[in-house]
């Protein structure tokens, strides 16, 4: 066989492979369109969905269109909804009911299983040492949220002994009195049963010598059971958001994950419902009040 004969048919078998990749590489383009505008989420270069117990999405590809199927999608909606207080606690395995021994309240309060077998095992070593620790409030969904936060901005609970609804008519100025201790319902941090109030939720409860006592000792000592307190001081970390709540820990291995999640998830459109929702984007209150909490606590 000629040399030349041998270059042409080398030419043609060369051709043929690149006919048949550019054939093949345009039906894959095309079955990924067809996938993606169906399920498809867009995902920013600094924003990625996290990889958590609830999502299995391991790698995410920067700036572009992720395929998701509708198991994917599912339970990303089932996250979004827990973050925000939206689910049937009931029909879930990973919440249990607080004893009454452990409680001052008329009402059951439910709390994650973590959270309340370290908060037992804190307790114990409290009550060894003569400090009285006494769970008032945890889970709370958004309809129990929402009652909060509408009883004071309709004036039915007074604050600082006001009727709000009188006495600050402007209802931005309302929502930012009422968000001084009271979360908007979807942004509270007690949707996740994480979060435990204890003892008293009035700060003046922490100036007498018994809750001063409780206080000094959680600080000491809650960080060994995985509680830290979100609401410190704010002169303390130059924090933004709610005032300072000494009754206020938080179970840290499982609320550090879930802010993350909240902050990648949950959009303006997902907050509302509720007397003063409007408000929800002005006052920025992702940025300011639900990441507005103890560095050590992220």
């Amino acid at each position: 066989m000629s040399k030349k004969l041998s270059i042409f048919l080398l030419s043609l078998i060369i051709l043929f492979f690149a006919l048949f990749s550019l054939k093949t590489l345009s039906a894959l383009k095309k079955d990924n369109a067809t996938s993606a505008s169906n399920n498809i989420i867009v995902v920013p270069n600094n924003n990625a969905l996290p990889n958590t117990s609830n999502i299995n999405i391991s790698a995410l590809v920067q700036n572009n269109y992720i395929p998701l199927s509708n198991t994917e999608i599912s339970k990303i909606e089932d996250l979004k909804n827990y973050l925000i207080g939206k689910f049937d606690r009931s029909k879930r395995n990973d919440f249990v009911l607080v004893s009454d021994s452990y409680t001052i309240s008329d009402s059951k309060i439910y709390l994650r299983q973590e959270a309340y077998k370290s908060f037992l095992k804190m307790e114990k070593v409290a009550s060894s040492e003569g400090i009285s620790l006494k769970i008032i409030s945890g889970f709370r969904n958004f309809i129990y949220q929402k009652s909060i936060w509408e009883k004071k901005w309709n004036g039915d609970v007074l604050v600082d002994g006001k009727n709000l609804k009188k006495s600050i008519p402007d209802e931005l100025e309302r929502a930012k009195k009422i968000l001084e201790y009271s979360a908007m319902p979807g942004t509270s941090r007690h949707h996740w049963g994480t979060e435990i109030d204890m003892n008293n939720a009035d700060p003046a409860y922490f100036d007498s010598e018994k809750g001063k006592k409780g206080y000094d000792w959680l600080v000491e000592n809650a960080s060994k059971f995985g509680f830290c307190q979100p609401y410190n001081k704010k002169s303390d970390s130059e924090r933004t958001g709610y005032s300072e709540e000494k009754w206020h820990w938080s179970y840290f291995p499982i609320s550090k994950e879930l802010i993350n999640d909240y902050v990648s998830l949950i959009k303006k459109d997902d907050i509302k419902g509720f007397s003063g929702d409007q408000y929800f984007s002005e006052m920025n209150i992702i940025a300011d009040y639900v990441l507005g909490i103890n560095p050590i606590c992220i």
